[in-house]
């Protein structure tokens, strides 16, 4: 039996560094330790890939927390029993649950469609909030370096759209869609 490892963070703002250490402390090898950085909502992801290549029969794949494996369902059910058809178990170390016997698969599926209900939870919350900072003029996006005012005033002291957008640095398309904001 090899231990192997599976770490995830959904952005590249948040860091793997405390699965990777936990997964080491419980016995999987540096060189067995795989790790993404995207969304758990699928399972097209390249650490995922490679550990799928690299497993064996009789080996068990430790992974931190239930969420970093994925959140959907389906997905979830799918990789499990894509792992157990091939002899293959998961432990996951915070939950304190494994897919080795019936019992833990049973727990594995219960498990994973609460992380599905909460990630869907968390995302109307955040939706909510956005709704209601949108409400109270709270602007969301990139803010802009373009000096509306300048372009405006060159547009209307008579210089065409393609020599704005030179000056400006910016594309034809931005300088219609501010002078359309404008008129609006």
């Amino acid at each position: 039996m090899r231990l192997f490892g599976y770490a995830r963070v959904s952005t590249s703002q948040q860091s793997l560094d405390i699965q990777i250490k936990a997964l080491k402390e419980s016995g999987a090898k540096e060189n067995r330790i795989f790790t993404d950085i995207a969304t758990g909502s699928h399972t097209k992801r390249n650490g995922l890939e490679l550990l799928r290549l690299k497993v064996e029969e009789n080996d068990v794949i430790l992974v931190k927390k239930l969420d970093r494996f994925g959140r959907d369902t389906a997905d979830m059910i799918q990789l499990i029993k894509e792992f157990d058809a091939m002899g293959v178990s998961i432990r996951f170390l915070d939950d304190g649950i494994s897919t080795e016997g019936t019992m833990g698969k049973m727990v594995v599926t219960i498990l994973t469609a609460v992380a599905q209900a909460e990630r869907h939870r968390i995302l109307e919350r955040t939706n909510e909030g956005r709704i209601e900072a949108k409400s109270k003029g709270i602007k969301f996006g990139r803010k802009r370096k373009i000096d509306r005012d300048k372009i405006i005033a060159l547009y209307v002291s008579g210089v065409g759209a393609t020599e704005i957008a030179k000056q400006a640095g910016i594309g034809r398309s931005t300088v219609y869609k501010l002078l359309q904001e404008d008129a609006g």
